[in-house]
Formats: C-alpha cells, structure tokens, sequence
C-alpha cells in the first residue's frame, strides 16, 4: 500500500513529520507534498528551516518520495497513478475549504481531488480551534463525499507520559482511518477491575 501525505500550513507540522516517520519505519512506500505554508510553519514550530528533503526521514533513516506543490503534472495529480490513500496532516482550514469546492490550485489540492473520484482513503486532520460553522460546513461536506475527518485531539484515557505519546495518538488514529492495518500503539483496554 502506497501513502501519499500532504503537510499544509496549519499549527501542529509535528504530526504530519510523525506520521511519515511511522510509515516509513513501518517499510510502507510513502509520497510527501509540503506546502509552501508548511515550510514556514517548520521553522517556527520545530525550528526547522530550509528544505524538508534533507531532513524529512523515518527515524529509521528511510527517506519518502517528495513531490513539489506548484507541480501540478506530478504523479499525485493523475488517477493512473495516485497513491493507495491520502492523508493531509496537519490541515489548514484554507486547504479544507478548496478540496471541498473543487479548487485544485496547487498538487495537495488536486491530488485530494484525485483521491476522491477514485473512491480511495482521503484522511484530513484539521488543527484549528475554535472551529467556526463555515470550517464545519466544509468538514461536513468533505465527509459526504467520503473524506474521513480525523481532528488533532488526542486522549487522555491511556495515562499519556509524555507530548510524543499525545502525538502518537493522533497520528495512528489518522493511520488507521487510512486503512494502514498498522496497529495502534495506545488502544482501549478497558477500565481495571475494582474502579468506577
């Protein structure tokens, strides 16, 4: 199974650079989009600046395939060749409300389009709060057609130790919304025997 992941401007590029590090580590073949945005994002929120091809890799030192944003001739851009599923993590409201409108300006845009008339998996983890009725509208609107909307709230059920265990959290829900079948690393147990 191929994954396309588009990382767009929003608050919390963490989770998208999670998600690709767990996909490759997991040996899955991975495509990454960057948005123009996201790169400005990377440098303020993870002090990252630059280019994330020379640093964007699986812990295990996979690299994925990246494709350029502005290219809208670009692999991603055709349903003869598109990945298995998409995920855009984090996403911006901007890009939610253009793929719920049909806007393919640039590749994570059109390819999300592409995703969707091919009926495969099309994953959106909006970061945005307050969310306003217009942001819900697209989101409810994406949903009909199909996207699954997968917000950045994690749980606090499992006893989380630490922010990488609330990034994990987020960032297998989404996989798993994708239909990764890969397993998630905190899962509901249950409530232990003699509590409320």
């Amino acid at each position: 199974m191929r994954f396309l992941v588009g990382i767009t401007g929003a608050s919390g590029v963490v989770y998208g650079v999670r998600l690709v590090e767990r996909l490759l580590d997991e040996g899955r073949d991975v495509d990454v989009i960057v948005s123009a945005a996201a790169r400005r994002v990377f440098a303020v929120e993870l002090d990252r600046p630059g280019d994330p091809r020379t640093w964007l890799r699986g812990r295990s030192g996979r690299a994925p395939a990246f494709h350029d944003d502005a290219d809208l001739a670009a692999l991603p851009a055709s349903g003869s060749s598109t990945a298995d599923a998409m995920l855009v993590v984090p996403c911006s409201m901007g890009t939610v409300a253009r793929i719920a409108a049909g806007v393919s300006g640039t590749l994570i845009e059109r390819a999300a389009d592409v995703i969707l008339k091919e009926r495969r998996p099309l994953v959106l983890v909006p970061r945005e709060t307050p969310l306003s009725t217009l942001h819900l509208r697209n989101l409810l609107e994406l949903s009909k057609l199909g996207a699954r909307i997968v917000p950045a709230m994690p749980a606090f059920y499992f006893g989380p130790k630490d922010i990488e265990d609330l990034l994990e959290f987020v960032v297998d829900r989404a996989l798993q919304a994708a239909g990764s079948g890969l397993p998630l690393r905190h899962p509901w147990t249950g409530v232990p025997d003699g509590e409320p």
